[in-house]
Order: structure tokens, then C-alpha cells, then sequence
């Protein structure tokens, strides 16, 4: 104990258990100062002035029955009336004063932290409630904090400011709406030195996936400077995933990284009490770069663990937190200077799923990070600043250039939010997600074209991306209780693409990923042709050069680029369905699709018939494109690898002929990827007749088989599906088709090798979902919409089998 003090307690000596004395912030941080500082987690020190210290202020100036009668009457639904009995009351405390005794106490701690730290220390002075940061009531920053204090004079008014913050609109606002009593909350203050963020970076971090719940990512946000740029949503911060699972088992397990824009951030005043932080650009250069590196990003989801782990220890049960943390520009050193139980996800009932549905879609009048998984409709209304909040009316979407604490009153009453700036950690993003209502962050320019009185839907059920929609669309909800659901011997696993979707999609109940699409990860994430990466001295047009320069920018070269973005597109879906099986199918372009990529036309050869031409297995042997397979082979290693995902099975495309399965294996032995090391396995998709007619044959380099309903089809029929004039005629249910699926499935079980189907047809005709189990196939893979239905029919087509068996006579 650093001082015998009546209204002061040092970090060292506070436990989580003193929520009633110092706040639920100053405890937190007392709790992992004192327990979690030994486990290696940097905290930076300080003191508590207590809960009782801001009664002495009250009672030293007889100002209680003032307060209690500024605020009694309060109409909670006039937002001009919270306003002004608040300013009343914030003045009757901020002319309080504060007693000798309690502040001759503050300076003394002050004094020892300057002994610590050195002289005039720079601290932040937070607000921590006693009814703040609890397990189920916590909103984004109720009360104020004041950075970069220094000196007597300065901390004495940070001090007394935080006190009157107790009592600002949006504080009022809360206690009234969960029914606190305005007068049995009080209000602790911590002083904490500062972390030199300024001359580095600060962030936020959760231990779950904040819009799905998804519970095996550490989630990290970051950007430059102090953190209060990131939680005021002025900026559009860095993201990083990393899965907790292969990261316990030592893994660079950082599955997800996303480059923020960064244009500003809060640094140090120039000096004196009128600026002590200022806002300024950051560098365009800066802005492109992610704001730490891949050592500190791991050890910050270190001390993530070690905080999830204490504090659920604690608890008995799993407790996901939201954590501050902040790298000291000078040391380099990285900290966390906040944490607290996450209060959104962490609440929700498991039971249930919920999936919204659009429809139908119309036209995007802005688009942005969706927030939530749910659809709105409503008139939206641009509200510009605070003055303006009076003119909102319930049920409408509130649109604005970003938002702040002062308007959570009348965001309550959203039907959505929109906003210009921010990111997943934005305030408008945080109460968003507390309200449970849909919002739209980062869109750039929604207060420009998305104007007052338009009636508009806001989806953010269709993965990572959010959208604003002119007009009222249709939309539904599907709910579906998960304890119901029976599981059916055969496995039923999803088709999928999108690594925005996978954490959402993982919920629902299923097998894994029947087939993982490279296609889209490269067309959307990637955007670039692999050979143009390889050799981007061929690509002659300019502007293709610098486009291809603007996407590769921070990384060391554009090989390096296409391998880490495709290994985190694939990372993500395979953490997301870890320990279940991901079959990724490498890259499947036709060459007019390929084409179409950034550089392609430089790559690419003119086919009259692209759907039977250089497709698949044959590229990835054929020094046209062999180098460009390699880049492919080095982001699934880097998956199995070095994230530790090694649930992952690859899947080769269109392969012709048993030589050429020879070849591709060999060519995947060249890039270190063998059948059987690690317990990696290799399937093919079965789409092509000598694939059925020749099945013993491929056998010898397959550990699977995945049939391809679709190109199957086509091909036992000779039809293109997507003739206007013959498509007609494409039906996976023709009798030859169904011959070579049964042929394909029984050729499976033959070699004791897996069979497989991923296509639309089980899907689009339930009765090929029958079909199919009663051939025993092992696994049937479907877009994500159907997996539900699948799953019920297929264990009800298992039923039948089994009650089909018992009634059959026995043979004598």
C-alpha cells in the first residue's frame, strides 16, 4: 500500500470486488494490475479517488437537495428538458469546489506517480460509476475522460469535470431508461498515466467475433494516436482476426487482416490548459500501412487470453471482454489501460437463430460495414449536429457524419443508423449493437446521397458489407430453435465463398464446408491476375500498373500480396468451421474469367469454347500458369501451417484424365503440400465422365471425391446450362445423370475413398436429396440457405430407410 489515505486507493490494492468503492472501470483495472501484471500483461500504473470522495464533495458544499430538485419531474421523452436540468445540475458541481482534505490526498498520489514516472507526469483522468461497466448494463463511455494532465491546477479541474459528468444528457438518459436511482450512483475517478499512443497507436479488442457472437476470434481494432479517434467513430480503424484455438497451441494463428483509413488522430496540445490534445491528417502513406505489425498483434491477443482466461475463471463461465489498449511511442511497449465484460453478444440466447432475408434488392444509394445481422425500413433523416436530435422522430433512420455519447437518447429510438465515418468500434457501432437495431458505418457519403424524408431498407444480412437501399423493400425472418434440429448420419456441409459470411454462417448447425470457392476470395479480396503479380514487367497499359501498385502498397511484393490475402480469405472460412472439414477448391477461372482480373489480358489465351478449355488441372502444370499455382499452394500451406488450420482438404477441379491427376499432385509435392503429411488430404471434384468411367483409377492420387451436379450434367448430357436455346433441357434428375452419380458414389465406397456432392440440385429438387441417401453418399453440400431444409430432409429420408429396413422379411 503506497499511502494510508482516506478517499484515495493505488491500482495494487484494488480487486474486482471493489465495484461499490471505485467504479466498475477502476476496478477492472485495479483486478488486472494486481493479478494479471505477473502474467506478463503490461498495465500502466495509477490510483482510484473513490466513490466516496465525490459524496464528501456533495456534502462538503451542501449541494445534494439542489440536485435532487433539478431533476425531479424530469420528462424522459423531452430530450430539451433532460438538457437543460442537466446543465443545471453539472453547474451546481463544477462550483462545488473541492475540499482541502480530499485534494491535499489527490496531490500527495500525484506527487508518487510523478516519483514513478518522473516529473509533471502526464495522466488520463477517466470516469469509472458504480453502476458502469457492470455484466448487463454497460453503453459506450457515459461519463467523460480527460487525457494528457499534467500538473496540479489541471488534474483539479479534469477532476471536478469528471465528477459533473455524471449528471451530462446521455447519463441521465441511461439511468432512467434501467432504472437506476440518480442519487445511488456515484462516481469514482482514475488517474492513470499516460501511454505515449499519441506517437503510436491505440485500439480496441474483443474476444468474440462482435457481430456474429462468434466466440474462437480475437477481434483487434487499431489506428493512430490516442483511442478516442476509433470509439467517436472518426476514423475507419485497422482490423485484425486471430483464432484463439491454434493460436493456444502456438500458431501464428492471425487469420484476418484489414487495412483502415486512418485519415487522422489525436495527439499531444502544443501546451497549456486550452489544447491538450489536438486532432490532425495522418500521412497518405501512413494511411495505407496497418498501424502495428504481426508480432504485436499477436501479443496483444496474448494478453486478450490471459484476460478472458482470469476473468472467467473468476466468474465460472466463459466471459468474452472488450479491452483498450495503447503502444507507447517512445518505448514501444504495447498496454492495456481498460477491460471490461462484453455485454452484446455474450447476452444473447443460443438457442434460437435468427436469419433476416431480403427479398429482393433495389437500388444502393450507400453502402458501408454492416453492424448486426438484421433489416430495417424506415424514413431517414440526415441529422448534421446535436442541435438538430429535437427534430428526429421515432421509427426513423438516423443518418449523420458520425455520432457521439450526447445523441444516445434519441438513438434509442432508431429504427437503424447510418453513418458517414466510424468502424466496427465506432460509438454509433457500439450502441447499435446494444440496442439490437441494424447499422451502417464508414460509408463515406451517406449524408449526400441518402436525403431526408426517402423512405429506404438498411441490410446488414448480407455478410460484411451493409447497405442502404432506396425505397421499402420486402424482407423476412427465418427462426429456427437449434436444439430441435436432428442430425442426420450423413453429413450435410455448406458451399460457400464469402469469408465476410463464414463467423455468422458457423452457427448454423453443420459438417463443414463441402466446397470452399478460391474464385470469389481472388475476384474480391485479391483482384489482381497471379501471373501479373509474378512477372508485372508484362503488363504494359499504365493505369492496369498502377492500380496493381495501389493494391500491393505495404506489402513486400506482389507475390507476397496474392499469398497472404488468399490464405486469409481461406484462414478465415477454416477457422470459422474449425475442427470440422473445409474443402477448398483451388482456382476453377475460365480463361475469360481470368481474363477479366487486373493484368489477365496479358495471361490469357482467346477460346471459342471456354467451359471445355484451359481450365482447372491443366493449368496448374502448364508454364502458362504453373507459377501462378504455386502462389495458390504457398496461401494453403500458410493456412495449414502456420495458422494451424489443418482441417483444411484440398480440392482439385476439372481433372481429366488419371495423368493429369499424376501431374497435379507431383506439382503439389513441388510446393512442400503432400497427401499425408500432417493429415493432409487431396479430393477431386468429380465432374467430368472419365472421372465416374475412370474412378478406380483416380483413386490412386484422391483421398475424395466431391461430385459437381452442375458440370456433371452438362456434360452427360452435352448440354450448356446457360443456353438460352437448349437449357431447357438441364435436369440433374435425367436417369443418365443419375446413373453416373450412382456409379460415382458405389466407385467411392469401392476404393474407400469419401464421396461427396456439392451442387444446387438437392437444394432445388428435395427428392435428389432422397435419392442421393439412399445411395449412401457420405456428404451433401449446399448454398447456406438451404442447409436447414436439406438437413431435415435428409434425416428424414434416413428414417425412412431405417423403418424400410425393420418391416423387411427376414430371409429364411
Amino acid at each position: 500500500m503506497k499511502q494510508d489515505a482516506t478517499y484515495i486507493r493505488w491500482l495494487a490494492d484494488i480487486r474486482n470486488e471493489d465495484v461499490g468503492l471505485v467504479g466498475g472501470k477502476n476496478a477492472s483495472l485495479g483486478e488486472m494490475y494486481s493479478q494479471l501484471t505477473p502474467q506478463g500483461v503490461k498495465i500502466p500504473d495509477g490510483f482510484a479517488v473513490t466513490a466516496e470522495g465525490y459524496r464528501h464533495v456533495l456534502t462538503s458544499a451542501g449541494i445534494l437537495d439542489d440536485l435532487k430538485e433539478a431533476l425531479a419531474g424530469l420528462d424522459r421523452s423531452d430530450v430539451a428538458d433532460i438538457a437543460e436540468r442537466g446543465r443545471r445540475a453539472r453547474d451546481l458541481i463544477l462550483s462545488a469546489g473541492v475540499p482541502d482534505d480530499l485534494w491535499n490526498e489527490i496531490r500527495t498520489a500525484y506527487d508518487m506517480l510523478c516519483d514513478e514516472y518522473g516529473p509533471d507526469a502526464d495522466v488520463a483522468v477517466r470516469s469509472s460509476a458504480t453502476a458502469e461497466d457492470l455484466p448487463t448494463v454497460s453503453f459506450a463511455g457515459q461519463q467523460e475522460t480527460f487525457l494528457n494532465i499534467r500538473g496540479y491546477q489541471a488534474l483539479r479541474e479534469a477532476y471536478v469535470r469528471c465528477l459533473a459528468s455524471l449528471f451530462t444528457d446521455r447519463a441521465i438518459a441511461y439511468r432512467v431508461d434501467n432504472g437506476f436511482d440518480h442519487f445511488k450512483v456515484a462516481l469514482s475517478v482514475g488517474v492513470i498515466k499516460m501511454v505515449r499512443s499519441d506517437l503510436a497507436a491505440s485500439g480496441v479488442i474483443f474476444t468474440l467475433d462482435t457481430d456474429t457472437g462468434f466466440r474462437d476470434v480475437v477481434l483487434i481494432t487499431g489506428s493512430y494516436g490516442l483511442g478516442e479517434m476509433i470509439v467517436q467513430g472518426a476514423v475507419n480503424p485497422d482490423e485484425f482476426y486471430v483464432f484463439k484455438p491454434t493460436f493456444r497451441k502456438g500458431h501464428r494463428a492471425i487469420v484476418r487482416k484489414n487495412v483502415g483509413e486512418k485519415r487522422v488522430k489525436l495527439i499531444y496540445g502544443h501546451g497549456g490548459e486550452k489544447e491538450v490534445t489536438r486532432r490532425v491528417d495522418v500521412p497518405e502513406a501512413d494511411q495505407k500501412r496497418f498501424c502495428i505489425g504481426d508480432d504485436e498483434i499477436l501479443t496483444l491477443a496474448g494478453y486478450a487470453l490471459t484476460i478472458e482466461d482470469h476473468y472467467s475463471e473468476k466468474a465460472g463461465k466463459p466471459v468474452p471482454m472488450d479491452i483498450e489498449w495503447a503502444k507507447d511511442g517512445e518505448t514501444g511497449e504495447l498496454f492495456v489501460v481498460q477491460a471490461r465484460p462484453e455485454t452484446v453478444q455474450s447476452q444473447k440466447a443460443g438457442d434460437v437463430l435468427e436469419t433476416y432475408r431480403l427479398d429482393e434488392r433495389g437500388t444502393v444509394l450507400a453502402a458501408g460495414k454492416s453492424i448486426g445481422d438484421k433489416i430495417a425500413v424506415g424514413k431517414a433523416r440526415i441529422v448534421t449536429d446535436v442541435s438538430r436530435l429535437p427534430e428526429f422522430k421515432p421509427g426513423e433512420v438516423l443518418v449523420s457524419d458520425t455520432t457521439t455519447p450526447d445523441w444516445e437518447p434519441v438513438m434509442k429510438t432508431a429504427a437503424a443508423i447510418v453513418t458517414n465515418r466510424g468502424g466496427r468500434t465506432s460509438h454509433a457501432a457500439i450502441v447499435s449493437r446494444e440496442l439490437g437495431i441494424p447499422a451502417v458505418v464508414g460509408t463515406g457519403d451517406a449524408t449526400e446521397k441518402v436525403p431526408t424524408g426517402r423512405e429506404v431498407t438498411v441490410s446488414c444480412a448480407e455478410g460484411e458489407e451493409g447497405f442502404v437501399y432506396d425505397r421499402a423493400l420486402p424482407f423476412h425472418v427465418e427462426r429456427t430453435r437449434l436444439s430441435d434440429l436432428r442430425r442426420p448420419k450423413t453429413e450435410v456441409m455448406m458451399n460457400l465463398g464469402n469469408p465476410d459470411a463464414a463467423f455468422g454462417l458457423a452457427m448454423v448447425p453443420n459438417d463443414g464446408i463441402g466446397l470452399a470457392r478460391m474464385e470469389f476470395i481472388i475476384s474480391s479480396y485479391i483482384k489482381v491476375h497471379p501471373m501479373a503479380l509474378v512477372h508485372p514487367d508484362r503488363v504494359e497499359d499504365e493505369s492496369v500498373r498502377q492500380s496493381i501498385a495501389d493494391l500491393t502498397y505495404g506489402y513486400p511484393n506482389g507475390e507476397e500480396y496474392f499469398a497472404e490475402r488468399l490464405a486469409e480469405g481461406v484462414g478465415t472460412i477454416a477457422a470459422a468451421f474449425y475442427p470440422n472439414p473445409v474443402v477448398v477448391r483451388t482456382s476453377d477461372f475460365k480463361t475469360n474469367e481470368y481474363a477479366s482480373l487486373l493484368g489477365g489480358t496479358y495471361f490469357e489465351p482467346k477460346e471459342a469454347n471456354p467451359m471445355l478449355g484451359f481450365r482447372g488441372a491443366s493449368r496448374y502444370y502448364d508454364e502458362r500458369y504453373r507459377e501462378g499455382f504455386s502462389l495458390e499452394c504457398r496461401a494453403l500451406k500458410r493456412v495449414r501451417e502456420v495458422m494451424g488450420l489443418a482441417n483444411l482438404i484440398i480440392m482439385i477441379p476439372f481433372c481429366r484424365r488419371a495423368e493429369e491427376a499424376k501431374r497435379v499432385i507431383e506439382e503439389l509435392e513441388k510446393n512442400d503440400l503432400r497427401r499425408g503429411e500432417n493429415g493432409l488430404q487431396v479430393y477431386q471434384m468429380c465432374e467430368v465422365p472419365s472421372n465416374v468411367v475412370e474412378i478406380d483409377a483416380f483413386s490412386e492420387y484422391f483421398d475424395g471425391f466431391s461430385i459437381g451436379s452442375n458440370d456433371l450434367t452438362q456434360l452427360v448430357l452435352g448440354i450448356d446450362r446457360d443456353s438460352a436455346v437448349v437449357g431447357g433441357a438441364f435436369d440433374e434428375r435425367d436417369p443418365a445423370v443419375k446413373r453416373m452419380v450412382a456409379m460415382a458414389v458405389e466407385g467411392c465406397r469401392r476404393n474407400h475413398r469419401h464421396s461427396g456432392l456439392c451442387g444446387e440440385a438437392p437444394s432445388t429438387y428435395p427428392e435428389f436429396a432422397d435419392f442421393l441417401v439412399e445411395q449412401g453418399i457420405d456428404s451433401i453440400s449446399v448454398e447456406p440457405d438451404a442447409i436447414l431444409k436439406i438437413t431435415l430432409r435428409v434425416a428424414e429420408a434416413e428414417e425412412r430407410l431405417r423403418g424400410a429396413k425393420r418391416a423387411a422379411p427376414v430371409p429364411r
